[in-house]
């Protein structure tokens, strides 16, 4: 049995073995490249660049998304408004409706 399976690996490594020219041969090592530092390029500052930082506290933290409801019921307003129907706030974008 165990003469039957050598035969057998005998077999197939002699018709999947590569041929000699398909082998890679022994490879000889990458070249090294030592190159010189670039000196950098010294970049004036953009338009928006200033020495003073922004204060968070000065500013009220308002999200986006507390503002949406409003918003919505400000542009439903102005949409009925568009067909005559008079819903919603007195004033509209700054201007006294109605």
């Amino acid at each position: 049995m165990f003469n039957l399976i050598l035969r057998a690996l005998d077999a197939l490594t002699a018709l999947f073995a590569p041929r000699g020219r398909h082998r890679a041969g022994h490879a000889s090592p990458a070249p090294v490249h030592h190159r010189e530092p670039r000196p950098g390029v010294h970049r004036a500052p953009g338009p928006y660049v200033t020495d003073t930082f922004l204060d968070g506290a000065a500013t009220p933290p308002v999200r986006p998304y507390v503002l949406t409801t409003e918003q919505r019921a400000r542009r439903r307003a102005l949409w009925l408004a568009t067909y005559g129907i008079d819903v919603g706030p007195r004033r509209i974008h700054g201007v006294e409706v109605g």
